[in-house]
């Protein structure tokens, strides 16, 4: 096999496995996480679920970065048979992916961290009115926001690479 077709398979392939991975954990991993641990009624099953769901999101988060980082410098090869608005749509949406999942990961996911140290407890203890607990809220639409803005940028990406790859088989 052409090495300018493997690299791009390889880039197919990590993404798909990216996108796979963030699409279980937010279905599957992270509810579930909650519902089990919840099932117990235990004051702090949420505190574990979150901690869970947190490491997770952490790898989810980390990895859609270096991936993102490794697609953009790969991007690059052999650009000369693919049009440019192809490779413009697949650069801005791997670049988005690489933001989404750097932001979600350095800035909110630690904004989150900073703020659960300052509680005395958990926060399903604090009121619904409790500005604590507007601004975790606030900070945990962000974090979903911010990874569903990374898996559309990586499956708009996923597309422009698969056809990518198609144009070079021919």
């Amino acid at each position: 096999m052409n090495p300018i077709k493997s690299i791009n398979y390889l880039r197919l392939v990590l993404l798909g496995m990216w996108l796979g991975a963030a699409v279980y954990f937010s279905a599957i991993v992270a509810p579930s996480a909650f519902a089990v641990l919840r099932s117990y009624q235990s004051l702090n099953a949420a505190e574990i679920a979150g901690a869970i769901v947190n490491r997770n999101l952490a790898a989810i988060n980390l990895s859609g970065f270096v991936i993102g980082v490794v697609l953009l410098v790969t991007g690059f090869i052999k650009f000369r048979n693919v049009p440019l608005p192809t490779l413009l749509i697949e650069m801005i949406s791997i670049t988005a992916l690489s933001l989404a999942t750097a932001i979600g990961n350095w800035i909110i996911a630690s904004k989150l961290r900073t703020l659960r140290l300052a509680l005395q407890g958990p926060i399903d203890q604090l009121t619904v009115t409790d500005p604590r607990r507007i601004s975790f809220d606030q900070l945990h639409g962000y974090s979903v926001k911010a990874l569903s803005v990374a898996m559309i940028a990586a499956l708009l990406g996923l597309v422009m690479i698969a056809l990518r790859a198609r144009r070079d088989e021919k």
